[in-house]
């Protein structure tokens, strides 16, 4: 049992808002939070999977904390004997008499597994036109590094060791940054024959892979806490775990609303439309790998859709960190921005 007793940065005022609140988590080694009243006293926890939950049910980043704390949690007493029941917290605030926090314990290490990891590079990337007529898109570069590279970087961060990256277009491209790349994680190469979908290439991985397995699209270039991501899929029991990003669209025009009866209700002037849409991220257990035949074409939604037809438990897990897909070169040109970084179809002066 470890105890913390500096907490101060893991209290929150329950009005605090939850965009607050995760820029001081950014800064924490633990994504977890004591969430206290006017008065100082303990009325909720919060976590990283808290928090992510929230987004699932509308939470904004602008509402307070409590939207999403957990209420009236598990604590014990400062100074009291801490019963058996504890040891199935991963952390337990410690209270005064007047419900104020003044230790966190911790009553074992919570150390995030890492498994296996398959980078989706082999896409041809038709809709970027004469970028990739000769470099595969996850090639193309960002900075002074292609973007596989800070794929892997931030792949090799969470602690990935063994990362296997499936090639089809251009193969020989990745085959040699793969043979030049010095970096802590092991790179392995599987080469679709035939261009296998966005999941076919599942079926080529070896029996030793371990599970769950991180799949990523080779052009997807994101922040996202891979090992809060492994957390959320293990604490919730998940056969697949899909991590979705929140997509806004602006309707140009004045939408109106009507009764049944065809009669005008009201109309809202150019409204938003928000959806969650797949962030090119999952977490795959073996049960859901196991659907995927060798050397036969198949893309991720049918394999997701077939496993949730065999009522298997698929989660949702929204990503609150960067997160952008390149499929065209205006969202090459919008991650050049995002980073301050020169045109990709400028030469630097």
């Amino acid at each position: 049992m470890r105890t913390q007793t500096v907490i101060d940065v893991y209290v929150f005022q329950s009005r605090e808002t939850v965009r607050a609140v995760l820029d001081r988590f950014n800064r924490l080694d633990r994504q977890i939070g004591l969430v206290v009243d006017e008065n100082g006293r303990l009325v909720g926890t919060v976590t990283d999977g808290d928090v992510r939950r929230g987004f699932l049910n509308n939470m904004t980043l602008d509402d307070p904390i409590s939207t999403c704390a957990t209420p009236d949690p598990f604590v014990i007493i400062a100074d009291d004997e801490i019963p058996e029941t504890a040891y199935q917290y991963p952390f337990i605030p410690a209270v005064d008499e007047e419900f104020r926090p003044v230790s966190i314990l911790f009553p074992k290490e919570q150390d995030t597994p890492v498994s296996d990891c398959l980078v989706m590079a082999g896409g041809h990337g038709t809709r970027m036109g004469e970028l990739t007529r000769n470099l595969p898109k996850p090639l193309l570069p960002l900075g002074d590094k292609p973007i596989l590279e800070h794929i892997l970087l931030g792949l090799e961060e969470a602690g990935h060791r063994r990362i296997f990256l499936s090639t089809h277009y251009l193969a020989d491209r990745i085959r040699e940054f793969s043979a030049q790349r010095r970096g802590p994680a092991e790179l392995h190469l599987v080469h679709e024959n035939a261009k296998l979908g966005t999941a076919g290439a599942i079926g080529l991985l070896p029996d030793t892979v371990t599970t769950p397995l991180l799949v990523l699209n080779g052009d997807v270039v994101t922040q996202v806490d891979f090992r809060a991501m492994r957390d959320f899929h293990d604490r919730l029991t998940y056969d697949a775990t899909i991590a979705v990003a929140r997509h806004e669209i602006e309707i140009p025009y004045g939408v109106v609303r009507h009764s049944a009866d065809g009669l005008f209700t009201q109309i809202d002037e150019k409204p938003k439309v928000s959806h969650f849409v797949s962030a090119g991220i999952y977490m795959l257990g073996a049960s859901v790998l196991s659907l995927v035949p060798r050397n036969t074409t198949i893309d991720m939604p049918e394999l997701l859709n077939t496993a949730c037809k065999q009522n298997l438990r698929i989660g949702v897990f929204p990503i609150h960190e960067y997160w952008r897909d390149v499929g065209r070169q205006s969202d090459l040109q919008n991650l050049h921005e995002d980073y301050d970084l020169p045109s990709p179809d400028k030469p630097t002066a």
